[in-house]
């Protein structure tokens, strides 16, 4: 029987997942490439024999997905299947446009063959868009459940940008395994909250593997918490399923793929930073929600900001450095950093594009919609040099680091500097602790305490 030849549409990822779970071991498939986009440096390597299985001795090469008509013909492929998020429809569209004109099927999995089912109850934190508030909010989740006491273990979307033979299951339960993983700073940015707060988090590649790990934690588990990137939908089979939603960018919830599909097979949606959008945007978000999902528990918050020292903000020039992915493929106009300078009273923010060298100034140049803040971009060491360096060239008073992490922790900052703190806040109810008892009740959880 000749097999289906495939190719996956990816960015180190999904597209694994999607590997794993549905071709792996399909004899119906032949997986012939993987092509990668968003995220710098990977392309260029193998999905390794290790993790490929046993139709894959050789591994599957993975390509820059610029290449991806080319490579339509030369594996003459059947299947071209999508397996990264957070893309407008009409790109999404436009991607499936190119490979139906050189002949191939354009497909999007659904949750029936790529969600696992887990023995422990699972909570799964999502989104919308990237940028929405979904960290903060499995922070909160996660606080609430061990005041309860219940043992909650923490598993993040991949981000495998390394060895991924070696990235198959990671474990991180102290600061210093950071290290010894070789975290990238967008690896750091999401697992370590998690790590201060006394949370394990597991990530890495194989999430069959992974599953089983965090179901039998050295430290026990009786519940384990979903906490998505992007707004991908999860890889594993939730219990209760909170979506998150942003009316800063009122409308991408039915835009952007696959956002929708996290509002529509949410339990709960969390409207977030109520306190800075404005009235009319907020019920833009609302009545999306009526239209799509109206059964859905809905609930109102802010996300407040603190910093540690205001006034070396107050009337000066400063450098703002947000979270990367939020202000690229996330588009957002304004993080954590600018709304600390805006309350703060800072005299100017500084345009850091002049001064940008190296690989940043090539994230200038791949989204331009930036603007006038500094993305914490370190997907490499060498990114992660040159976001060093273009900060050492800009003459300010002081830096506002707007990242979930404290970057002089990371690389050196020669100026002042103060971190923003941003914590969810509910207005009013219902709220998350009416959910979670909810949850308690129906999961018998109580009776594990």
């Amino acid at each position: 029987m000749s097999r289906t030849n495939v190719i996956i549409i990816g960015a180190a990822g999904r597209d694994f997942h999607n590997f794993n779970t549905y071709y792996r071991d399909n004899e119906r498939y032949n997986v012939a490439a993987f092509t990668a986009t968003q995220i710098p440096n990977i392309h260029g390597r193998k999905y390794p024999k290790e993790l490929a299985g046993r139709l894959y001795p050789h591994g599957i090469p993975i390509y820059e997905q610029t290449e991806l008509t080319d490579l339509i013909e030369e594996y003459k492929v059947d299947d071209c299947v999508f397996s990264y998020s957070d893309l407008h429809y009409e790109a999404v569209m436009n991607l499936s446009a190119a490979v139906n004109a050189a002949g191939a099927n354009f497909i999007l999995m659904g949750p029936k063959h790529t969600m696992l089912k887990s023995k422990k109850p699972v909570i799964a934190v999502c989104a919308t868009r990237t940028g929405t508030g979904k960290s903060q909010t499995s922070r909160k989740i996660t606080e609430l459940l061990m005041q309860r006491g219940l043992k909650v273990v923490v598993v993040r979307h991949p981000m495998p940008y390394g060895d991924l033979a070696a990235q198959k299951v990671q474990r991180f339960a102290s600061i210093e395994d950071l290290a010894e993983h070789k975290c990238t700073i967008e690896e750091m940015e999401e697992y370590e909250p998690h790590i201060d707060r006394g949370s394990v988090v597991y990530a890495g590649v194989d999430y069959e593997a992974i599953l089983r790990e965090a179901e039998n934690d050295p430290q026990g588990c009786d519940v384990i918490l979903w906490d998505g990137g992007n707004n991908d939908f999860p890889f594993f089979e939730p219990d209760l399923m909170i979506t998150v939603a942003d009316p800063h960018r009122p409308g991408h919830e039915l835009s952007y793929y696959p956002g929708e599909v996290n509002m529509r097979i949410a339990d709960v949606i969390i409207i977030n930073k109520i306190d800075s959008a404005s009235p009319e945007n907020i019920q833009i978000v609302r009545e999306n929600i009526r239209k799509v999902n109206p059964s859905a528990v809905v609930i109102d918050a802010a996300s407040p900001i603190r910093v540690d020292n205001p006034h070396i903000i107050r009337d000066k020039r400063v450098l703002v450095v947000e979270d990367g992915p939020t202000l690229t493929h996330g588009e957002m106009k304004i993080g954590a950093g600018t709304l600390a300078a805006q309350k703060y009273g800072a005299f100017e923010i500084i345009d850091p594009r002049s001064f940008a060298v190296g690989k940043i100034a090539e994230t200038f140049q791949i989204y331009p919609d930036v603007g006038s803040l500094l993305p914490a971009m370190g997907y490499s060491p060498q990114q992660t040099a040159d976001l060093e360096a273009t900060i050492e060239k800009i003459e300010c008073d002081s830096v506002i680091i707007g990242t979930p992490i404290n970057l002089n922790r990371v690389i050196k900052i020669r100026q002042p500097w103060t971190r923003v703190y941003y914590d969810l806040q509910e207005i009013g109810t219902p709220d998350l602790n009416e959910v979670l008892s909810t949850f308690i009740e129906k999961r018998h959880l109580e009776n594990t305490v």
